[in-house]
């Protein structure tokens, strides 16, 4: 083969390692938990490949057209689809009578050992059968009967490899090499010699333990004090019972309380207030400013609570007929409902006013005390 030749082979070669980088690159990575190593992933051990082929030779060399090689490569993968072998490897043919003198073959030999080395671009997942290309360089050491020394040589080629164990592989390959030998005959200026090599990889050491896999990042604490997940107006940091019905009075950690609002204290005048009457300090027994200040409180305690709403209800004692008993309780609810509302509590909280008379005394009706007890105002908490 002339030099064109081995220049198109090498412009052909270097476009299918641009194909094999191009589909390596595209390739979905396959599944490791099923194939063990996936493209995404090889071993890099170093490893040592026996090999022996047979060589196709060049009929300018004027030998046997055939001959066996055997040699020994050393190397590595640096990525999934790229390993580098450092070889060598030898032959020796045997001349032709024609050229050593008479008919047949001679035992003149021409023996070729070649030290170099040879990348190879593979394709397709590691476990798989996978093809490649392959390209080297190296220096070919030519010994026979007309001259004894170096000159340099090149190969291209392309093959199969398939991964038999987690220490070893098989290729199989096919190629050409052209040696610049110009020495051996000088009419002569290189040789093209096509090869089949096939090789047993061999990795040595122990495989590589298996990545561990990577955490899932772990997304910050959410601040638990900016949350109240039911709506009870405390945070859940602070919340001892998280799920509380809506509208559920609660307390400062979160769980339900019942809200007492005790009116006990804001007694009323005997017959007050009277009818029209809008103060309500005229119609409180004295000492008039201790009632005062439990309906302040009451107030305060509404406030605090926005989610709470009440019935406003009077009582009476037991003097009295029963019909104007009844208007005399419904005066007494009004004037408090009326005295919540002026101090800020909004009327859609409150329920009535609703009187009761004489019903539903705390108070002995016989005594002046528990009669006084009994003309009274409630504020009874709608839970």
């Amino acid at each position: 083969m002339k030099r064109k030749g081995l220049y198109f082979l090498i412009a052909l070669a270097l476009g299918g390692v641009g194909a094999v980088h191009a589909q390596d690159t595209t390739a979905a990575p396959a599944d490791s938990s099923s194939t063990g190593m996936a493209t995404s992933s090889y071993d890099g051990r170093w490893y040592i490949a026996p090999t022996v082929g047979a060589y196709f030779n060049d009929h300018k060399r004027n030998t046997n057209s055939r001959q066996i090689y055997y040699g020994l490569g050393f190397g590595r993968f640096f990525a999934p689809n790229f390993s580098v072998d450092a070889f060598i490897d030898r032959t020796k043919r045997k001349m032709d009578n024609g050229i050593a003198g008479g008919g047949g073959h001679s035992n003149n030999s021409w023996a070729s050992t070649n030290i170099g080395a040879t990348a190879r671009f593979y394709a397709g997942d590691w476990n798989a059968w996978r093809p490649y290309l392959l390209g080297g360089v190296m220096g070919s050491h030519h010994q026979n009967m007309s001259d004894n020394g170096w000159s340099p040589a090149a190969e291209l080629g392309g093959g199969v490899s398939k991964t038999v164990s987690d220490s070893s592989d098989i290729r199989l390959e096919a190629g050409y090499r052209y040696d610049w030998d110009n020495s051996t005959q000088p009419s002569k200026s290189g040789y093209g010699d096509w090869f089949l090599g096939f090789s047993v990889v061999t990795r040595f050491g122990a495989p590589a333990a298996a990545p561990a896999p990577v955490a899932a990042a772990t997304p910050p604490p959410v601040d638990c004090s900016t949350l109240d997940s039911d709506k009870d107006g405390v945070n859940d940091c602070d919340d001892k019972c998280p799920a509380t019905a809506a509208g559920t009075i609660v307390g400062p950690d979160g769980c339900p309380q019942k809200v007492v609002i005790d009116l006990r204290g804001v007694n009323f005048k005997y017959d007050r207030p009277r009818k029209g009457e809008t103060d309500i300090a005229k119609s409180l027994a004295e000492p008039t400013a201790d009632s005062l200040s439990v309906l302040n409180q009451a107030v305060d305690t509404l406030q605090r609570y926005p989610q709470v709403h009440v019935t406003v209800a009077g009582y009476t004692d037991s003097k009295g007929t029963d019909e104007y008993n009844q208007k005399l309780s419904e005066r007494r609810a009004s004037i408090v409902y009326d005295y919540l509302t002026s101090h800020g509590i909004d009327a859609s909280r409150l329920e009535g006013p609703i009187g009761h008379g004489e019903n539903d005394p705390i108070g002995d009706n016989a005594t002046d005390a528990g009669r006084a007890q009994n003309r009274r105002t409630e504020l009874q908490v709608q839970q």
